[in-house]
């Protein structure tokens, strides 16, 4: 590790040289209001290393957005979508804390309001990211001031503190002989030399004539600086978190744009024309070929509704939509983008990665401890008992695991909870879900359109898949199931989820697996039919933490050793060198030595709750001398997914 990074690693807060993810430095977080004091815990050091916090209320018209800011200090308000000066709010965010903020009981109604719905975004200072200035204007042309981003900032967004004047805002897409303003739509200006003409540096922005908000003399003014591009993010220092870009529309869905990470977070304005500053996140929700949450723009006021804007991708974002407002033909866009959380799964505990759960009264119906990258429920009595699976990325959409059909839509299947899934209040104990959390190494979700050419589609799971399920979102036909952990001699073989079959080899695999690309075979149907759209849920084995792999049945008693210390909490079993089904068992049906109740992916059956087939054992889980030979029969091959 050289000098330089380890210099930001402790400029970052990681004093002991630890990696810097965007997870210490930048979080979304949806709460709700309460009119109470109450604290929001998303795990930034805001005190420590100061930041920003930015707050807009969810459902309702004429919640303004609230941007509070550690140098400013707290119950200092500035409005992104309100060219007035800053206000005093006693009782919003009352502390910055190590590990979030603080609110109290808002009689402005703006941040904490009992009954609304919120959104905050968090920008920790971190050079490289963010960082905030304050500075007094002094009149003169080209004055320069000192910043420690430690970049050359991407884009900057500056307010006048006293007075009612416009945001200025720089971005590189436009360059430093023009200007926009963040509380206006109006497109680009190129009337004033806003910049003295001079890119900003990795230590000073420079600043041009005395009029305008920007730099009167004995003024007070703040800015906020956004980096762009810095590969020295992640695990292993090389990866970039934050692009601040620019694209041109084309009117027409497919519009492709290349960041090199996949976002969670995006600030789109057009340039060429006037147009609202679009704000859009994972955590409300962006769909793959479904309706996002969009509503939320800087520079208004306006309550949030839904719309098919935008698209994620393990390298970038799609444009789906051809409004004016983020893909009109020929015109010009800016935007800034924040990486999804890359935090490797080694750094959480395994019940902060999956846990299942009975349905409560809701919302959310199914608890969790962590954001829900993909949620799996089942009636687990009556008939018609099928396992559907849905996934944040395709919000309300879903599949049957036992069923060749296309993918249906579920309104209430919802992910925009910090702590859970589904949007109802319906209970019943007699349905289950199996939540699992997107984390580099365990468990990744990809959508993807297929094109009928390329054998493999990049992912972020950070790790060559041993497991990976694919399904045709768009048409009806199969599951194809593949992976290292489902081979026969030499070559790759395929499963089918929705059905008992052994495996076969009929070459649905092309290029070899790697840690960022899994492969399929140029235009078939089941992966990669050209303009049909596609999932794929990817799964890898993490120590102590998830094991895919195999076993040869010995029809007595079998230990699975999967290296963990407390036993198996989820346990997915399929037959492969014959007929079988796939078995799902968990530690909240019952994993016990006695009976243990069951669920079947390839069917839509009530589970089975009178048999014993599996015992706990604290280093995976035992398969026993009772259980068929779709589990343990003697010199049979099985595949396997863990989860401690």
């Amino acid at each position: 590790m050289s000098v330089g990074v380890k210099l930001l690693q402790a400029a970052a807060g990681n004093a002991g040289g630890g990696a810097v993810y965007v997870d210490d430095v930048f979080s979304t977080f949806l709460y709700q209001g309460t009119s109470s004091n109450q604290d929001i815990v998303n795990g930034l050091d805001l005190s420590g290393e100061g930041g920003l916090v930015w707050v807009k209320g969810r459902p309702h018209a004429g919640y303004s957005h609230n941007l509070y800011d550690t140098a400013r200090g707290v119950t200092k308000r500035l409005a992104s979508n309100e060219n007035t000066a800053e206000s005093t709010y006693a009782n919003s965010v009352t502390a910055f804390n190590n590990n979030g903020f603080s609110l109290g009981s808002d009689a402005n109604g703006e941040a904490n309001y009992s009954g609304s719905t919120y959104v905050s975004w968090s920008f920790r200072k971190a050079e490289k990211f963010f960082d905030i200035v304050t500075y007094t204007g002094d009149g003169t042309t080209g004055r320069s001031v000192a910043h420690n981003l430690g970049s050359a900032p991407g884009m900057i967004l500056i307010k006048n503190l006293s007075a009612g004047e416009n945001w200025v805002v720089y971005h590189r897409g436009i360059g430093n002989t023009k200007a926009l303003v963040l509380n206006s739509t109006a497109a680009e200006d190129t009337s004033s030399g806003y910049w003295n003409n001079t890119d900003p540096t990795a230590t000073h922005f420079t600043l041009g004539n005395a009029s305008g908000p920007r730099n009167e003399n004995g003024v007070s003014y703040l800015a906020y600086l956004f980096a762009h591009d810095e590969q020295e993010f992640g695990e292993d220092s090389d990866e970039a978190i934050i692009n601040c870009g620019s694209y041109t529309g084309t009117g027409s869905a497919g519009n492709s744009v290349t960041l090199g990470f996949e976002p969670q977070w995006l600030m789109i304005k057009q340039t060429s024309g006037a147009n609202d500053w679009y704000m859009y996140d994972t955590m409300r929700g962006i769909a793959s070929g479904g309706n996002d949450a969009v509503g939320l723009k800087a520079n208004s006021s306006d309550e949030e509704g839904s719309s098919n804007h935008l698209s994620v991708t393990a390298t970038g974002f799609e444009l789906e939509g051809s409004g004016g407002g983020y893909n009109g033909s020929g015109q010009t866009y800016i935007y800034m983008a924040i990486g999804r959380p890359n935090k490797p799964a080694s750094e959480f505990a395994a019940t902060e990665l999956y846990t299942a759960a009975y349905m409560t009264s809701g919302p959310p119906l199914w608890n969790s401890n962590f954001p829900v990258g993909s949620g799996w429920y089942k009636q687990r009595a009556g008939t018609g008992s099928s396992v559907y699976l849905f996934s944040r990325l395709t919000d309300g959409g879903y599949m049957q695991t036992h069923s060749t059909g296309a993918e249906s839509s579920a309104g209430a299947g919802q992910f925009d909870f910090q702590d859970g899934w589904y949007n109802s209040n319906q209970s019943a104990t007699t349905y289950i879900s199996w939540m699992f959390r997107r984390a580099k190494g365990f468990f990744d979700v990809v959508a993807y359109t297929g094109n009928g050419t390329s054998t493999s589609f990049s992912h972020n799971l950070g790790a060559t898949p041993e497991l990976k399920i694919i399904k045709i979102r768009s048409d009806a036909f199969g599951w194809l199931v593949g992976g290292s952990a489902v081979t026969g001699g030499t070559k790759d073989y395929q499963l089918y989820l929705d059905t008992n079959a052994a495996q076969a080899n009929t070459n649905y695999w092309g290029a070899v697996d790697s840690a960022s690309a899994f492969s399929v075979v140029a235009s078939n149907f089941l992966s990669n039919a050209n303009g049909q759209t596609y999932i794929a849920y990817l799964f890898a084995t993490v120590a102590g933490i998830s094991k895919v792999g195999s076993y040869t049945g010995t029809g007595s008693d079998l230990n699975v050793d999967c290296g963990f210390s407390a036993g198996a909490r989820f346990v997915l079993i399929k037959r492969t060198d014959s007929t079988g089904d796939w078995y799902l068992f968990d530690s909240l049906r019952g994993i016990v030595a006695g009976n243990d109740e069951y669920a079947l992916l390839n069917t839509a059956a009530a589970d089975v709750t009178n048999t014993d087939y599996i015992d706990p054992l604290s280093s995976g889980f035992t398969v026993t001398s009772s259980a068929p030979a779709g589990l343990n029969a003697s010199s049979g091959t099985y595949i396997f997914l863990a989860i401690a």
